[in-house]
Order: structure tokens, then C-alpha cells, then sequence
């Protein structure tokens, strides 16, 4: 009597959770309203359905960049607390379904973009995808303690892409609201890196506290939330938002910088995750801030 053959299951262990977590939807949900943001700031008109899509290759562009970056950066996210259980280091899902994956995802965002949007909002977000998988990702992440403060541009380009899709032509406006990001992302990433500072040794990751310490970590968090500061007030010498905005901007400004001089002075490691979660408000606010002043008659 013949035995019958078995063979192993070919029935994938991740789920639809899995896949979600592999976009960073985190950083995506930043990435999509600061996009927003440059989207309402253009003073031209756009169709709803044309804005949408543009929101959404924003949104799918971010979580491709997402998806290839911890492809590539498997092997760290396994040794660090933060990133450990993440789906490709617990084995949930495979290095070549990732990469498939958000290639698949990075390829249909642009293409959708340049289709339904126009050329210009879809080469800068090819550009912010680029950016972030080959000059961050693969090239500055291990080498330089500068990694995030040269990739930070690619986070910063969203509201860029947002004006773009309206305009098809870019101003002075989004490319300050680039500025305003790109100063931003140093000290909100090296606050978490003071607070996760094992993680990044355990990963041999040269993050700045790491490589110059954590004096000279804080005294560049305090460097950069100041020329932030300066920078955030640039557009109402410009004429482009009110007395609303100013106050917030002059408000969020000082907190930011009386939360940098405390984290410089403070031995605590979590003075460091507390200044990390105020600046995801802080940008929030001020973005937001924009909007209202711009449409709300303040």
C-alpha cells in the first residue's frame, strides 16, 4: 500500500498586522500631515479626488521607504530592545516578501502620482524615497554620527510634495516648511538616541551619543531647537501667517528650548524620551497652527 507524501506547509506565519507594521505607520502618520499641510497652504485650487491621491501615494511612498528600510536593517532592529520584536527579526515575515513588498509599493506610489497628480509631485516623492533607503538607510545609517541629520531631508520633503501637487511648481513657503523639519529631526531623533543610547552601542549604530557623547549630544539638541526657533519665525517676517501662528511658534519655540536646557543639566535617561515625545507635539502644533492661521482668520 503506496504512503502517502507529506510535505511541509507553505501557509505564511505573518498576518495583515504584520504587513501594516512593516510601513512604520508612526513616522507615515507625521509624513501624511505635514503633506497635508503643504497641500492646504497652496493658494491654488485642487479636485478632492486629485488631493486624495496625492495623500495616499504620500502615505503608501512613506511606508514603502519604511518597509525596504527594515529589510535592510534586519539584522540591527534583532539586537536592539526597541526594534526586536519588530515582524522581520521575529521571523513573521520573510527578507524577501519585505523587500517585495515595499518595492512594489514604492514603485506604484510614484507611478500613481505622476498619473493621477503631475510629474512634479511625483519625482520629489521618488526623490524622498530614494533618499531615504539609499543615502540614509544604506549608505549614512553605520558610518556617520550625521546620518540623521543629512536624511532628515527626506522626512522633510512631504509638505514639498503636497504644495507641488497642487501648484505644479514649487515657492519659497514649502521649501521654509522643508527647513522647519529638517532642523527639527536632529534633536527629536538624538533625544530618543540619549534614552535608547545601549541600543545603538549593542547595534554598533554610530548615532551622535554614541560617537561625540552625550555632552556633546545635548549641546547640539540645544543648537538645533534654537535655529529651529529662528526658523519657524522667518514666515511671519515673510508676511505668510499672523499674530496666531507667532504665538504659537514663540510659545512651542521657548518650550522646546527650556526642555533642551533641562535635558543638558539632567542625569535622567528619560528627560531624554520626554523631550522626544514633546517635539512629535510640538510639530504637530505648529503645523497646525499654519492651517488655522491661514484659513481661520486669526
Amino acid at each position: 500500500m503506496a504512503t502517502a507524501l507529506t510535505y511541509p506547509s507553505l501557509e505564511s506565519v505573518s498576518s495583515a498586522g504584520d504587513y501594516w507594521h512593516l510601513l512604520k505607520p508612526r513616522v507615515m502618520f507625521l509624513v501624511v500631515f505635514t503633506g497635508i499641510v503643504g497641500l492646504l497652504l497652496a493658494p491654488g485650487p485642487i479636485h478632492p479626488v486629485i488631493a486624495l491621491a496625492s495623500i495616499l501615494c504620500i502615505a503608501v511612498g512613506s511606508g514603502a521607504a519604511g518597509a525596504i528600510n527594515m529589510w535592510y536593517e534586519r539584522d540591527i532592529d534583532a539586537v536592539m530592545d526597541r526594534t526586536k520584536n519588530r515582524p522581520l527579526p521575529q521571523g513573521r515575515i520573510q527578507s524577501g516578501e519585505a523587500l517585495g513588498f515595499g518595492l512594489t509599493l514604492a514603485i506604484g506610489s510614484v507611478l500613481v502620482m505622476y498619473i493621477l497628480v503631475n510629474f512634479l509631485a511625483a519625482f520629489y516623492l521618488a526623490i524622498a524615497i530614494l533618499f531615504y533607503v539609499f543615502v540614509y538607510t544604506i549608505w549614512l545609517k553605520r558610518i556617520t554620527p550625521q546620518n540623521i541629520v543629512v536624511g532628515g531631508a527626506a522626512g522633510a520633503l512631504p509638505p514639498v510634495i503636497g504644495w507641488a501637487s497642487v501648484m505644479n511648481e514649487t515657492a519659497l513657503l514649502p521649501w521654509i516648511l522643508f527647513g522647519i523639519i529638517f532642523l527639527w529631526t536632529p534633536p527629536h531623533f538624538w533625544a530618543l538616541a540619549l534614552y535608547r543610547h545601549e541600543d545603538y552601542v549593542r547595534a554598533n549604530v554610530p548615532m551622535l551619543p554614541v560617537i561625540s557623547g552625550v555632552k556633546v549630544t545635548k549641546n547640539q539638541i540645544i543648537f538645533y531647537s534654537l535655529a529651529l526657533f529662528l526658523l519657524t519665525l522667518f514666515p511671519i517676517y515673510q508676511g505668510e501667517f499672523g499674530l496666531f501662528y507667532g504665538s504659537v511658534a514663540v510659545f512651542l519655540g521657548v518650550l522646546f528650548l527650556i526642555l533642551g536646557i533641562k535635558l543638558k543639566f539632567s542625569s535622567d535617561p528619560k528627560d531624554g524620551l520626554r523631550l522626544f515625545f514633546f517635539s512629535i507635539l510640538y510639530l504637530f502644533f505648529l503645523f497646525s497652527a499654519m492651517v488655522m492661521d491661514r484659513f481661520g482668520g486669526l
